[in-house]
C-alpha cells in the first residue's frame, strides 16, 4: 500500500529535508519516529529538497507499508513523539504509482523580509535596513514569468536534467512591516528562489534596473545575478497534486 504524508516544519535546527551523513535532517527525524512507532522500517521519498534552515508550511512525502490501521490515532501518536518543530497534518492512501516528487504539478514558496529591526523575526525573516522600491521589484518579477531557462539562478554543479522551469506567478506584497515574495512554478532549481530574491532586492535598492533581469536570464551566468539571501526567510507553502493520485480518485 502506498501513502502520502503531509507535514510542516520550522527549519532552523535542521540541515534541510534530505538525509545527510553527520547532519540532522527532517527526513531522518521523521523516518526514525515513524519506524519506531510502527515497528517497521519506513523510507520516505520527499516532494523535493529544502536547504539548511529553510522552513515548510506544507510538505509531502510518500512511503509504502503492507497494512495501516487507524491512521488518525497514528497521526496523534506521531505528533506526540516528534519534536515541537515538526508537525504531521495527515496521512492518506494514494495509488501504488503515486510519487510525491514527480507527480507534483506546482510548488509555491514565500520569502519574508522584515523592514524593521524585530527580535521576534530573527529566525524567520531577513532584515533589510535600506528602503526598497517595491514597484520596481514587482516589474522585474513579472519579467521572470513563463517557461524559460533559469540556469543563471541555479546553484552550480547540480545533477538536474534540465534548467527549464515554468514560472506561473512571482510578486511582492507589503504587509505591515513585512515584505513578502510569493513565487510559483512547476519545479525549482537548487537555490533558485533565494537567488531570485537577492536579484530583486538589488532592483529594489537601485543597483539594477528592472529590465536588467532579462540580461541576467539571457546570460545563463550565475555570477550576473544577485547573491542568495539567507535561508531563514524562505518557506515552502504549497504543493499541488492532481486528484488522480488518490486511491480510487
Amino acid at each position: 500500500m502506498n501513502f502520502f504524508i503531509q507535514f510542516s516544519y520550522f527549519g532552523k535546527s535542521y540541515h534541510g529535508w534530505q538525509n545527510q551523513p553527520n547532519a540532522i535532517t527532517i527526513q531522518e527525524v521523521l523516518e526514525n519516529a515513524m519506524s519506531t512507532l510502527l515497528n517497521n522500517p519506513i523510507s520516505l521519498m520527499g516532494a523535493g529538497r529544502t536547504d539548511t534552515g529553510v522552513h515548510a508550511k506544507e510538505m509531502y512525502a510518500h512511503f509504502e507499508i503492507e497494512t495501516f490501521e487507524n491512521i488518525p490515532e497514528f497521526v496523534f501518536k506521531l505528533n506526540s513523539f516528534l519534536p515541537n518543530d515538526i508537525a504531521v497534518e495527515r496521512i492518506f492512501e494514494v495509488n501504488v504509482d503515486a510519487h510525491a516528487r514527480f507527480h507534483a504539478t506546482a510548488r509555491t514558496y514565500e520569502y519574508h523580509i522584515s523592514r524593521k529591526k524585530d527580535p521576534f523575526s530573527i529566525d524567520n525573516a531577513y532584515f533589510v535596513k535600506k528602503d526598497l522600491d517595491v514597484e520596481q521589484m514587482n516589474i522585474a518579477a513579472k519579467l521572470l514569468l513563463g517557461k524559460r531557462d533559469f540556469e543563471c539562478f541555479s546553484k552550480s554543479n547540480t545533477d538536474v536534467f534540465t534548467n527549464i522551469c515554468d514560472l506561473k506567478e512571482a510578486y511582492w506584497i507589503e504587509k505591515n512591516d513585512m515584505l513578502i515574495f510569493t513565487i510559483t512554478a512547476d519545479r525549482f532549481l537548487r537555490n533558485m528562489v533565494r537567488a531570485i530574491v537577492g536579484t530583486l532586492i538589488n532592483v529594489g535598492l537601485g543597483k539594477y534596473s528592472a529590465d536588467y533581469v532579462n540580461t541576467i536570464l539571457k546570460s545563463k551566468d550565475r555570477t550576473k545575478a544577485g547573491v542568495s539571501v539567507p535561508a531563514k526567510g524562505l518557506y515552502l507553502t504549497s504543493i499541488v497534486y492532481p486528484n488522480t493520485i488518490l486511491k480510487n480518485g
